[in-house]
C-alpha cells in the first residue's frame, strides 16, 4: 500500500469527473486529498479518502495568495511524505509540481485546460511558460485532455518525462444512461456551466433574445461567476430565459432538454458535452479543441465559431428545423459515440496503469 496525495481546486469537479480514479486508488492505497471547499468532501470521506483543507482562489492572480498555496503544499508534503502526488487544474499543477519536484516525490500532472492563459499579453505568457516549465520538468507523466493543449505545451517546450493523451475525464455511462427523447412540441435549449463571458454566456443570451417564443425556451444551469446576475434576473422577468441555478445533480436537467448548448471560448475536454451526449441529447457547441472531439457535425450535433452570436443563432435555427425523429436519431448517435470513445473506465485505467508503473 502506498500513500497518495491528490491536489485539486474544487471537490465538486474531482468527485463528479474523477471519482472513479479516486475509488480505484483507494482500493490499493491510502489517499489524501487537498481541497479548498466542502461541496463533495462528505462523499469523498465516506469512500475512505482523508481530506485536507487548503484555501485556493481559483480565478485570481494574486502573488501573495499564490505564495500561500505553495507554502501550504510544501508543508503538507513534508508532513504526509506521500509516495506519489497527483495534481489537477492550473494552480495545483504549478505549485504542487514545484513542491513535489523540490522534495523529489514522483508526481502526475493533468492539464484540464489552459483557460485564456496563452491568449494574454506577451509578458504574462512568458511568466506562465516559465512557471509551467519549472513545475512540470520532473513530472513522471503529464496527462492532456486534448491534442491542441499538448501541442501548445510542446511549442513552448513545456514537458515532463512523458505525456499521455486521454479522452478528457471520460463519462460514467451508468450514471448518465441514455434517456428517451422528450415527446413535446416545445424545444428547450440548456446552457450548463459557470455563467461567465469565457463560457459564451453573452452569445447564448443574444440568441435567447432573438429566438425565444412560447415554444422555444432557453434555460441556464450553473452559478453566476461574473457580474451578470442583475441582467439575468431582468431577462428572467421578461420571460427570455429561465435560471436553474447551481445543481449537484445535472442528469435530470439533461434528460429534460432538447439540446445542450456549450458556447465556450476554450475547453480542456467538455464534461458537459460528454454527459449530454451520453444522455442521448444532441449538442450545439463551439468548434474548438476540447469541444469538437466530442461531437460529429450533423450527426450528433452542430458546431459554430466561438464568440459569434450570429453564427450561434443560425445554428440554433438549423436545429429548430429538424423533425422530432431527426433529433432523436442525433441523440442516439451521440450516445453511441460516447460508448465507443469516451467511456470513463478507459480513462481510469490509464491513470491506474501509470500509478502502478511508478509505485511498483
Amino acid at each position: 500500500m502506498g500513500r497518495i496525495l491528490i491536489l485539486s481546486n474544487f471537490s465538486g469537479g474531482l468527485y463528479d469527473f474523477r471519482n472513479e480514479t479516486v475509488q480505484a486508488l483507494l482500493d490499493e492505497h491510502e489517499v489524501f486529498i487537498s481541497l479548498p471547499d466542502d461541496v463533495k468532501t462528505k462523499e469523498l470521506r465516506e469512500e475512505g479518502a482523508q481530506i485536507v483543507k487548503t484555501p485556493i482562489n481559483r480565478h485570481g492572480i494574486n502573488p501573495l495568495e499564490d505564495i500561500k498555496i505553495y507554502l501550504s503544499y510544501r508543508r503538507l508534503m513534508k508532513e504526509l511524505r506521500p509516495d506519489l502526488v497527483l495534481t489537477y487544474t492550473i494552480k495545483p499543477n504549478i505549485y504542487g509540481g514545484f513542491c513535489a519536484r523540490r522534495q523529489k516525490i514522483p508526481y502526475l500532472v493533468t492539464v484540464t485546460g489552459l483557460g485564456g492563459a496563452f491568449q494574454k499579453n506577451r509578458l504574462f505568457v512568458e511568466l506562465i511558460v516559465r512557471m509551467y516549465r519549472a513545475a512540470l520538468k520532473k513530472a513522471d507523466c503529464v496527462f492532456f485532455q486534448n491534442a491542441e493543449n499538448r501541442d501548445i505545451f510542446r511549442k513552448y517546450r513545456i514537458a515532463g518525462r512523458a505525456d499521455r493523451l486521454v479522452s478528457g475525464s471520460g463519462v460514467n455511462l451508468q450514471k448518465h444512461p441514455c434517456e428517451p427523447y422528450p415527446q413535446t412540441e416545445e424545444t428547450h435549449f440548456l446552457y450548463v456551466g459557470r455563467v461567465m463571458r469565457a463560457k459564451g454566456i453573452l452569445e447564448y443570451i443574444k440568441a435567447a433574445r432573438k429566438l425565444h417564443s412560447d415554444k422555444v425556451f432557453f434555460d441556464i444551469l450553473g452559478a453566476c461567476d461574473e457580474d451578470y446576475q442583475e441582467m439575468l434576473d431582468e431577462l428572467e422577468k421578461q420571460g427570455i430565459i429561465r435560471q436553474l441555478g447551481f445543481q449537484t445533480q445535472v442528469h435530470p436537467y439533461l434528460a429534460q432538454a432538447s439540446a445542450i448548448v456549450v458556447a465556450s471560448y476554450h475547453e480542456g475536454m467538455s464534461n458537459v458535452l460528454q454527459e449530454a451526449s451520453a444522455t442521448g441529447r444532441p449538442v450545439i457547441a463551439t468548434d474548438i479543441s476540447g469541444c469538437r472531439e466530442t461531437f460529429e457535425e450533423g450527426v450528433t450535433g452542430f458546431g459554430f465559431p466561438p464568440g459569434n452570436a450570429e453564427a450561434l443563432i443560425r445554428t440554433l435555427e438549423r436545429f429548430l428545423a429538424l423533425s422530432y425523429e431527426e433529433r432523436r436519431r442525433m441523440g442516439l448517435a451521440a450516445r453511441a459515440k460516447m460508448e465507443r470513445e469516451f467511456d470513463r473506465r478507459l480513462v481510469t485505467a490509464a491513470y491506474v496503469e501509470q500509478v502502478h508503473g511508478i509505485l511498483s
